[in-house]
């Protein structure tokens, strides 16, 4: 897992190639392991390679989020809120989760913030998803996670770059 860690950037920029069928279903397979408070599992996952529709969910943000269109797979995370007081936090693992299987198998990804940001309408981006994919009312979105084969190689950022002044030890 560490080793995934150091390796791994927010790729956006991806090739003009599907991904083949058995990962798909492998990506699949570990969100749906992706753990959530209680087992509640309050989390929906809509999977979208359709060019068209990704270029709608491009569209949900004015900023962050054009890179959706290029990726050969978009993944929607949202959620269900009645089901789970901390629903924002199991869509955030089941996000992270899908990240780091996708670098696994050899993919990049990029998450897209779509929970408190505005469209450019300046409605919340999670109204214009929710009528652009049909959701049920009460639901919202999290993220848009892009993923597909990177254009280029990023290397990982050195142990030298980390933060560690944020570790404390027993007390602020």
């Amino acid at each position: 897992m560490l080793e995934l860690l150091r390796k791994r950037r927010s790729v956006r920029r991806f090739m003009d190639r599907p991904i083949e069928a058995d990962k798909v279903e492998q990506l699949i397979e570990a969100l749906l392991r992706s753990p959530s408070s209680k087992g509640r599992n309050p989390w929906e996952f809509i999977l979208v390679t359709d060019p068209e529709q990704r270029v709608r969910l491009a569209a949900s943000k004015p900023k962050g989020g054009t890179f959706v269109a290029e990726a050969p797979l978009a993944i929607v995370v949202c959620a269900d809120p009645d089901k789970c007081d901390v629903w924002i936090e199991d869509c955030s693992i089941a996000a992270i989760v899908l990240q780091l299987a996708a670098l696994e198998l050899g993919l990049g990804s990029c998450w897209s913030q779509i929970r408190r940001r505005s469209h450019v309408d300046g409605n919340p981006a999670t109204d214009y998803l929710s009528k652009v994919l049909n959701l049920p009312d009460r639901y919202e979105v999290e993220a848009i996670i892009g993923i597909g084969y990177p254009v280029a190689e990023k290397a990982g950022h050195g142990k030298e770059t980390l933060p560690y002044d944020k570790i404390h030890v027993d007390n602020f």
